[in-house]
């Protein structure tokens, strides 16, 4: 299962998530093609808000709105009891579902993935927005995508 924050501008138009640039990084950590991705028998995606939040003044996407996630996440958790692996994409993901378990930045949270593990893998958003953190933190692409990638082969076959 994805966890992620909620549809950006170009996801709310073509109503299929991750259907942008960060889609194909996330796949590519995945190391998944659209295909896989995509098949619900395989993945579920369920994002902290279905909805488009809007832009901040600054053009940024708004934070998932804080009346979603409470109302159907727990419920639609329940109905998936078959889940090996919970990707928790972004800080809001990672904070609604670990809770104080989760460290106060979300490089601390990531670095330690371990400490989830089975259930967990922290990861950061996969927007371009954050290209400069993956290229501050190279022990992410070192430690974390290998034990992303096996953990998903494991469970895909």
């Amino acid at each position: 299962m994805i966890i992620g924050q909620a549809p950006g501008t170009r996801v709310h138009d073509s109503g299929m998530p991750f259907t942008d640039p960060s889609g194909d990084r996330l796949r590519d950590w995945m190391g998944v093609d659209e295909a896989v991705f995509y098949d619900t028998s395989k993945i579920a995606i369920v994002p902290m808000g279905f909805c488009f939040p809007g832009l901040d003044a600054k053009g940024s996407d708004l934070p998932p709105r804080k009346e979603c996630a409470p109302l159907w996440q727990d419920r639609v958790q329940a109905l998936l009891p078959e889940v090996g692996l919970t990707l928790l994409v972004g800080m809001y993901a990672q904070r609604r579902v670990l809770g104080k378990k989760a460290c106060l930045t979300l490089t601390e949270t990531v670095k330690n993935a371990a400490d989830y593990q089975p259930d967990y893998l922290p990861l950061p958003h996969p927007s371009w927005r954050n290209s400069a953190w993956l290229k501050k933190n190279p022990w992410f692409a070192d430690n974390i995508l290998p034990l992303l990638r096996m953990r998903i082969k494991k469970l895909l076959h």
